[in-house]
C-alpha cells in the first residue's frame, strides 16, 4: 500500500473486508481519486462520516477513525470523466494523520490486525452463524431463495457480508466494524438483530 491512502468519506456507507462494494463516482475530486489510484495500486479507504457531516460536505467534515481498505476490482471510465468501479475490502485500519495536497483527501494510516481466534472462538462463531441463519431464515423464504446459507460461504464472509448488506443504520455497522475480531462482531451482530426483531414485535403487539 502506498504511504498515503486516499480516502472516500460516505454518509451510509461502511466496507467490510473480503466484501464487494460497487459504487458510483460522479464528483470531480473522487474521479481524481479513482484516475491517481489506478495510476498507483487501486487502494482506497472506506471512512464514514460522523453525524453533522452535512455543515462541511465540500470541505473536511469529521470522520470516524476506523475504516477498511478497498482494493478496486473492476474500473469502468465513462466518456464524460465518471467511473463505475467495484471495491474489495481488504483489511481495517486507523486513521493517524490527515494530508493536504490533493483535492481530495488522504492519509497516513495504520493497518488493524484481527484478533487471532482460538478454537473456543470458532466454536461460538459456529453457533452465532446458526442463529443468524434462524433469524434471516423467514425473510430469505419469502423472497424465494433458500433460507440456507451457502455452507460453502465461510463463517469470515457470512458475517462481513451480512453486517455490511443488511439493512442497518451506518453507525450499528461502524460499531460492527469496530470490533477487534471476527467473534465479536458476529455476538454483536445477532445481539442486534434479535433486538431489532424484538423491537418489531413489541411495535405490532405481538409482545404482551
Amino acid at each position: 500500500m502506498s504511504d498515503l491512502l486516499p480516502l472516500f468519506p460516505l454518509p451510509n456507507v461502511v466496507l467490510f473486508p473480503s466484501v464487494f462494494l460497487p459504487l458510483h463516482i460522479f464528483e470531480p475530486r473522487y474521479r481524481e481519486m479513482v484516475s491517481d489510484a489506478i495510476a498507483s495500486d487501486r487502494m482506497i479507504g472506506m471512512v464514514l462520516l460522523r453525524p453533522g457531516w452535512q455543515a462541511d460536505y465540500e470541505g473536511r467534515p469529521p470522520i470516524f477513525p476506523i475504516g477498511c481498505t478497498g482494493v478496486m476490482t473492476h474500473v469502468e471510465a465513462l466518456p464524460d470523466g465518471r467511473y463505475n468501479i467495484v471495491l474489495r475490502g481488504v483489511e481495517r485500519f486507523r486513521v493517524l494523520e490527515e494530508h493536504d495536497g490533493r483535492a481530495y483527501r488522504r492519509a497516513s494510516v495504520e493497518l488493524i490486525a484481527e484478533r487471532e481466534l482460538k478454537a473456543q472462538d470458532r466454536t461460538a462463531i459456529a453457533g452465532c452463524r446458526g442463529r443468524l441463519e434462524a433469524m434471516l431464515a423467514p425473510a430469505v423464504a419469502r423472497a424465494g431463495a433458500d433460507p440456507k446459507m451457502p455452507s460453502a460461504m465461510s463463517d469470515e464472509d457470512l458475517v462481513n457480508a451480512l453486517a455490511q448488506y443488511l439493512e442497518l443504520e451506518p453507525l450499528e455497522k461502524q460499531a460492527l466494524l469496530e470490533r477487534d475480531c471476527l467473534r465479536t462482531r458476529a455476538e454483536a451482530l445477532v445481539d442486534l438483530l434479535e433486538m431489532k426483531s424484538m423491537m418489531t414485535r413489541m411495535h405490532t403487539g405481538y409482545v404482551h
